[in-house]
């Protein structure tokens, strides 16, 4: 055998080696630890415009936050978020570079810490001027997640009003996107998802323990319409979550964890 010979071989040997850490180390990650690693693996990133890139940091301020590396990620995602989902105007909306940025971001954000984020459940993103009036149950919606057709809703003034002000724990935009964010976490075969159903059965179990469900109502923090069924609750935690971090954890600080735990979310970006 000559010196080449050996050489690939042990480059060889040093790929597998390489290859098999990655995937065994990862899969000790969420045994022991039930979290992901090796979150931002892109190697080609998508560039935005310029224009989009003044409205993120006029206008969104997690964006602004972050390290000038986490905004390239950033970036990266919402580019990928746009090319991959379809916008649609209804009732006279016309789609516009604020709109698609406004909305992408905020689905980019809530999935951050998330390494399988372009999911599958909705295809398609519609935009109304206002709310709106549903032919399926003969009501005026702000916004609506419906997996059997795929689709996410958004009263674009009410998508707005959610952005108004940061910290009244209201926010259209993350409340419809956690919606389609359960609906995948609980069915997905991916790693998110795996970490994301895991810690939901945690969560499910913690609510059950005694006095936890009281002391969540008696201390009027989350609104009464998050108690209407899993999904809602989900939706309105996500909420504040995001909008009052530091009140959210010092309150219910084990609530605060398994939420932070199933989207894998790097705390110190909200502090």
């Amino acid at each position: 055998m000559d010196a080449v010979q050996v050489f690939l071989i042990v480059v060889f040997c040093i790929v597998v080696l390489g290859y098999l850490f990655i995937v065994f180390g990862e899969s000790l990650s969420i045994l022991i630890f039930n979290k992901l690693s090796r979150i931002h693996r892109s190697p080609f990133r998508k560039k935005i415009s310029v224009s989009q890139r003044i409205i993120l940091s006029n206008e969104f301020t997690f964006f602004q936050k972050l390290s000038s590396e986490q905004q390239q990620i950033f970036e990266h995602r919402l580019a990928c978020f746009e090319s991959k989902y379809e916008f649609v105007g209804k009732g006279g909306f016309v789609i516009t570079d604020q709109c698609r940025v406004l909305i992408s971001a905020t689905f980019v954000m809530l999935t951050f810490g998330m390494r399988h984020y372009l999911i599958d459940v909705f295809n398609k993103i519609i935009i109304y001027p206002q709310s709106y009036f549903s032919t399926i149950n003969q009501q005026y919606h702000k916004g609506e997640f419906n997996p059997r057709l795929k689709i996410v809703v958004f009263s674009w003034m009410d998508f707005q009003e959610g952005f108004r002000i940061e910290n009244d724990n209201l926010n259209l935009g993350l409340h419809e996107f956690s919606h389609a964010l359960y609906f995948h976490g609980v069915k997905g075969r991916d790693q998110s998802s795996v970490v994301f159903a895991e810690t939901y059965v945690k969560l499910q179990k913690y609510l059950t323990e005694s006095d936890v469900l009281r002391r969540l109502v008696d201390s009027d923090y989350f609104r009464i319409y998050g108690y209407t069924n899993q999904m809602e609750f989900l939706a309105v935690v996500i909420e504040h979550f995001f909008e009052t971090p530091q009140v959210f954890k010092s309150q219910f600080p084990v609530l605060y964890g398994y939420v932070r735990e199933m989207i894998n979310f790097d705390e110190t970006i909200l502090a």
